[in-house]
């Protein structure tokens, strides 16, 4: 699969966010020899599996200009540095705690030539700092991720959204999100028909969820 599935879902891309998207395969399928951060399987699948599956929150929330936004647990990028390409004037802070993939986050960022995105090698509550949203792939149930994240998310929001969680996840979240009375969830075969994306969602909390 290639990245006009991306295309697909994205027709109004710039010529140089469409060069990006194309390089992502060279430059994972490179790093990924070097130091493996994604999977032999998924790797093959990188966009539909990674990068789209990244950019559903997009589908949900636009990012505007000037805003922050981090990603927690960014792992090998995702789902910063596809959504970095997207919205080329939104700062990106992606966060891992794993220095491997770190390191590989580092040379697509420079491979690209994205001047949006600022990487940190460390665990997200020792990080510094305050954004509109913060962005994630399932690192952790949502209880202990607000609790990992307390503190980070500005009281003002800038887009229309009050700030808070964009989380991707998928099956059945019932139990795990049965104490947020002010969760939204959305479905991500609303956005993409490929069969991937059957049971996956996008998780929105807002800043003042309630218990």
């Amino acid at each position: 699969m290639t990245a006009e599935i991306v295309f697909k879902y994205f027709p109004n891309l710039s010529d140089v966010q469409q060069q990006n998207f194309i390089k992502l395969e060279h430059l994972y399928k490179d790093w990924n020899q070097k130091i493996n951060v994604v999977s032999r399987k998924d790797i093959d699948e990188l966009y539909l599996r990674h990068v789209l599956h990244s950019l559903g929150i997009a589908k949900v929330q636009e990012f505007n200009p000037g805003s922050k936004v981090l990603d927690v647990g960014t792992g090998g990028g995702f789902p910063g540095v596809p959504l970095a390409i997207l919205f080329p004037e939104t700062d990106f802070t992606l966060v891992d705690s794993i220095g491997k993939k770190i390191k590989v986050v580092d040379e697509v960022v420079q491979g690209l030539e994205l001047d949006n995105i600022n990487t940190v090698n460390s665990r997200v509550e020792e990080l510094k700092g305050q954004f509109d949203f913060i962005v994630s792939r399932a690192v952790a149930a949502m209880p202990t991720f607000t609790h990992w994240v307390k503190g980070k998310i500005k009281k003002d929001s800038v887009h229309e959204r009050r700030n808070g969680i964009l989380y991707l996840k998928g099956g059945d979240l019932s139990e795990e999100l049965k104490e947020y009375k002010t969760v939204q969830i959305y479905d991500l075969p609303n956005f993409f028909e490929e069969d991937f994306f059957q049971t996956k969602k996008v998780v929105y909390l807002p800043l003042k969820y309630k218990g």
